[in-house]
């Protein structure tokens, strides 16, 4: 479902040199390494908003490399999150599925869905301002989640959250896994976090991506 071939990028004295991966279907890979070896970079060329200076890009068998973000139709969380200030929860929720043009009753029961599904149905009409780290996050998974991508792209989600909240997240990402079989790729220095959640473990080390085994 995600695969990168010889995939190489440069972003000044930092490159990435002929990085392989393959990910299959429904599976939730996790990606792990050092701060600032380029974890987050990987997910931005699989996402389209970091060029790659030589390779090739697939998703779902289909060559992507050259393709605006938005044409590849994939979730995204970033690290930041990146919440719009000027929305609330409702809005966050509905973003994609408006800027798709789905009728507006699909747009009203997928938001109703997934309130439902994240927790979220009290908070909806709350500005994101004054939110808490796992609401905040649960926020950004459902904007990410709402038109139903096939493939989920997630940085660094939980580490900035506290553990009992960061506990919360595991089961409802594992459940997310259950219901909706997206594939995912979460990136994370967190051993325990890997443990919890992948089907299979990668490291990024040096430039180059090895499988960890169990």
């Amino acid at each position: 479902m995600i695969e990168l071939r010889d995939v190489a990028c440069r972003l000044g004295d930092f490159q990435l040199n002929n990085v392989s991966l393959s990910i299959l279907a429904g599976e939730y890979a996790v990606l792990m390494g050092p701060t600032g070896r380029g974890k987050t970079t990987l997910l931005e060329i699989i996402c389209g908003l970091r060029p790659v200076a030589r390779g090739q890009v697939l998703v779902g068998g289909t060559d992507v490399t050259g393709w605006a973000p938005a044409d590849r139709q994939l979730g995204y969380v970033p690290q930041d999150l990146a919440l719009f200030p000027n929305m609330n929860v409702r809005d966050h929720l509905q973003f994609a599925l408006r800027l798709r043009r789905h009728p507006q009753a699909i747009v009203e029961e997928r938001t109703v869905e997934l309130g439902e599904l994240l927790g979220l149905t009290h908070l909806l009409k709350r500005s994101v301002h004054g939110l808490s780290g796992g609401e905040a996050q649960r926020v950004a998974l459902g904007r990410a989640i709402a038109f139903r991508p096939a493939v989920l792209l997630l940085d660094e989600p939980l580490s900035a959250l506290d553990p009992d909240t960061r506990q919360g997240m595991h089961e409802l990402l594992r459940r997310l896994k259950q219901t909706t079989g997206m594939t995912t790729l979460h990136v994370t220095h967190n051993i325990e976090e890997a443990a919890a959640l992948a089907d299979r473990t990668f490291r990024l080390r040096d430039g180059n991506i090895t499988e960890e085994r169990k």
